[in-house]
């Protein structure tokens, strides 16, 4: 498995990562001895990068990531997590030096770890990039011991941008996809330049990119993809990328055409990402254990050809770009 370093953070991860979110809830239903395969299977296949957060299962996530490095000492694995949205309500004035001591607490007690490798803002309300305030407080964790490290996760360009421009930022995490490529344009450059790391999330849109979805297709009512699939809980862009299924659906017949001899459409579209210079590393998800050896494999594949992005980039340009460039 290919390795770089995780922006400013200093670590070698995987080029694949594990997401964690699965495992916690809002995809439905997955048991413990499940959850724990799928990061063993990850793991054994070459992934040294997990990603959780506080709120994936209200800790649920954060405990079996915990129970998984238990079991394998002297692992040599970067876990990051997340803290911000277990604010009620969930407003930029929550984000206080308190709330961030009484979060980083609860998943340093849930993971079973002294030190937290990365803390990410969990995609906050979009005033909290933008005060010193913010990172005062994170600064406060580093020196407390309480954190290694610390990053961002952002819902748009603009706040991408804001956050890589603070000294010690050290990763961003953000939506990049086959369906949602604005952030090429200027983040990561950006990025790039400062020697910020980019995770990026969401690869597969939430499934559309596999190619095993069809207009007929349906998922379980605890699945985010029925219940947020107009934003009625969290940003629509986290579900299907914000593409209207449909839409999505036909597009990523197109994309499927485009799939290399002996690989899958999943292993193609995570592929395209790891090409995008910039990325430290992508976390698709997995809720079974096969799923996440497919995943890896992503990283065997080679770069895609100049005649491949042509034609997936024409896909994005004539199904997808006006649904989704203009928003986010």
């Amino acid at each position: 498995m290919e390795t770089r370093v995780l922006g400013r953070t200093g670590r070698s991860v995987s080029v694949i990562g594990q997401g964690c979110w699965q495992l916690g809830g809002d995809w439905g239903t997955v048991a413990d001895d499940t959850a724990l395969a799928v990061l063993g299977s990850a793991v054994d296949a070459g992934v040294t990068f997990l990603d959780t957060a506080d709120v994936y299962g209200d800790g649920r996530s954060e405990k079996l990531v915990g129970r998984f490095l238990a079991s394998r000492p002297g692992h040599a694995i970067t876990v990051a997590t997340k803290m911000g949205r277990r604010a009620d309500p969930h407003v930029a004035g929550a984000y206080t030096l308190d709330s961030f001591r009484a979060w980083t607490d609860r998943s340093r007690t849930n993971l079973g770890v002294d030190v937290l490798d990365l803390v990410q803002l969990h995609c906050p309300p979009t005033e909290v990039f933008s005060r010193d305030a913010t990172y005062d407080a994170l600064d406060v964790l580093v020196e407390e011991g309480r954190i290694a490290a610390y990053g961002v996760s952002v819902e748009t360009v603009d706040e991408a941008l804001a956050a890589i421009a603070r000294p010690q930022v050290a990763s961003v995490q953000i939506i990049l996809n086959v369906f949602r490529r604005k952030p090429l344009e200027r983040v990561l450059p950006a990025a790039l330049a400062a020697g910020v790391g980019i995770i990026a999330r969401v690869p597969l849109a939430s499934g559309l990119l596999t190619g095993r979805y069809d207009e007929a297709t349906t998922f379980a009512a605890d699945d985010h993809r029925t219940y947020n699939r107009h934003g009625e809980a969290f940003d629509v862009g986290e579900t299907f990328a914000g593409v209207p299924y449909e839409v999505g659906v036909r597009a990523a017949r197109e994309v499927a055409t485009f799939t290399p001899a002996g690989a899958t459409t999943a292993q193609l579209s995570l592929r395209w990402i790891i090409d995008q210079p910039g990325v430290s590393t992508v976390i698709p998800g997995a809720s079974r254990p096969e799923q996440a050896r497919a995943n890896a494999g992503a990283a065997d594949l080679a770069p895609l050809d100049a005649a491949t992005l042509a034609s997936l980039e024409a896909v994005y340009d004539e199904s997808i770009r006006e649904h989704v460039h203009s928003r986010w």
